[in-house]
């Protein structure tokens, strides 16, 4: 799935939280698996033998929500969110990365691969529509939260978003 979709359900899972910080922490810890795609830059051929490998797991997990939760204001809240972001992530891409791409969950203590046979392509109908509606529902948060991920840039662009929609959609004047 692509990793703005990756942010944005990440992001939309933190809306409980009141601080902006704790809401960047969950976003970061819904893209944090996609760390070891770095490995592109030493070639294709690393790429694909480790993505999906070697911080799509359990390793990646625990290192992940740790770091959150030393950043956090509230640090329980954020602890389980930033899990639940993480396993967000791994669940899409299991759904959404391509056909037989699997996930090694409990490298490096085991190699066994999770995959689902049902899975579609990267540029398929289904990952469009979920992207479609996450965009839609980050934007929607304007009108309740008074803030879009446009938050996780800036501020000051949130606030210039935020207003447009609230005076489009709830007629609130300038």
């Amino acid at each position: 799935m692509n990793p703005i979709v990756h942010a944005e359900l990440s992001w939309l899972m933190a809306q409980g939280l009141r601080e902006r910080r704790d809401r960047t922490l969950v976003t970061l810890a819904g893209l944090a698996p996609d760390v070891d795609g770095l490995v592109l830059l030493a070639g294709e051929d690393l790429y694909a033998k480790y993505h999906h490998v070697l911080f799509h797991g359990y390793v990646g997990a625990l290192v992940t929500v740790a770091l959150c939760t030393a950043f956090a204001r509230r640090r329980g809240p954020v602890a389980l969110l930033a899990l639940a972001a993480f396993h967000v992530h791994l669940l899409c891409d299991l759904a959404g990365s391509g056909p037989g791409w699997p996930i090694q969950y409990f490298w490096p203590t085991s190699t066994q691969e999770w995959f689902w046979r049902g899975q579609w392509n990267l540029a398929s109908w289904q990952n469009t529509l979920v992207g479609l509606m996450a965009t839609l529902a980050c934007l929607a948060c304007a009108l309740r939260w008074r803030r879009t991920v446009v938050e996780l840039f800036s501020p000051r662009w949130d606030a210039e978003v935020t207003r447009t929609l609230r005076r489009r959609f709830l007629g609130e004047a300038s």
